[in-house]
């Protein structure tokens, strides 16, 4: 059953510069007397986990920049579908928003014949807050020790190997079913849900390879538990330089497929409101020590200036494709 995690953070508004030196600064971020109430960031996800460092990050920033109380709740279900549906069936007047991801704002509808709203419709896009790439890795099983190794041993025994992800549809399900297509291999999807069930079974082998956070995977790389092969981001990850970009291999050219978390109001949100929180965000990311937050949790950070628009759109275009290559069903 879906259920409410109430963890409520509010967050200063004076912080440590004082009453007096933020009054001056909220106001050029503010607009037509907006906020003049708390904000809450609905999440579809529970305490501690990347999507909720993200909102917490934002959280920060919004009630940095706009002088606001900001809450963020934790609505957890259906892979962030509830607490999204919650965020689109609220007044339009920038007091609920979601800090969401990729699944829930680009992915889960394609696959999800109970979500009823369309990310593309019923969304009005803020700001991306972070990239989140993921990681191809290797169970000590295999004995796979790079790329070249993986899809020769996927080539030869098609479908006699296995990789685990987070769910089916979740990003990372996405990120290892674009391996296959690209590296024109075959490897049997196993779906799991959490993170500690599927690298206890990595480790132990019962499982070959999985798609994995890099916060996740760390502590078993760093043990060399299991082995890093690629990560879906078009670039080298800054704390793992050592680990190959995906698609600087022959076979996977091209290939980029990151998650990302991001701000997003219900659809019909005023453009000034919007204006008001997409220039927060952007001056909050431009801070170093929030930028270092952001990587410290496993993310890349945004500029807050990228079209998400743009991005859930082409997103949803590229898991489409990839949900009719690998006939997924939920």
């Amino acid at each position: 059953m879906d259920h409410l995690l109430p963890s409520v953070s509010r967050r200063a508004v004076l912080g440590a510069l004082g009453a007096a030196a933020f009054s001056l600064a909220a106001p050029a971020f503010a607009q037509g007397g907006y906020p003049a109430k708390p904000i809450k960031l609905l999440v579809g996800y529970a305490p501690g986990g990347s999507v909720d460092m993200a909102a917490r990050v934002a959280a920060d920033i919004l009630s940095t920049k706009l002088g606001a109380t900001v809450v963020v709740e934790n609505v957890t279900g259906a892979a962030g579908v509830v607490a999204a549906q919650r965020a689109v069936s609220s007044p339009a007047d920038g007091y609920t928003l979601l800090a969401g991801s990729s699944n829930e704002m680009a992915a889960t509808v394609l696959v999800n014949p109970a979500q009823r709203y369309d990310p593309l419709k019923d969304l009005a896009p803020v700001g991306v807050i972070a990239t989140a790439p993921v990681l191809l890795v290797a169970g000590p099983k295999t004995g796979v020790k790079n790329l070249d190794e993986f899809i020769a041993l996927a080539r030869r025994d098609p479908g006699k190997y296995s990789y685990g992800s987070s769910g089916v549809g979740s990003t990372l399900h996405f990120a290892g079913e674009l391996v296959k297509q690209r590296a024109g291999i075959f490897l049997t999807h196993i779906p799991y849900r959490g993170t500690a069930s599927l690298t206890s079974d990595l480790v132990g082998g019962s499982l070959d390879f999985a798609l994995v956070s890099p916060t996740a995977a760390a502590p078993f790389i760093q043990g060399g538990r299991i082995v890093p092969l690629g990560v879906s981001s078009a670039k080298r990850f800054p704390t793992l330089p050592q680990v190959p970009a995906l698609g600087e291999h022959p076979q996977l050219k091209g290939y980029e497929l990151s998650g990302w978390f991001a701000l997003a109001g219900p659809k019909d949100l005023p453009a000034p409101i919007v204006q008001s929180l997409r220039a927060a965000l952007q001056a909050g990311l431009a801070d170093p020590a929030i930028r270092r937050r952001l990587e410290e949790g496993g993310s890349i950070p945004a500029t807050g200036k990228e079209d998400l628009a743009r991005i859930m759109r082409e997103d949803t275009a590229k898991y489409a494709s990839l949900v009719k290559f690998a006939n997924m069903r939920e």
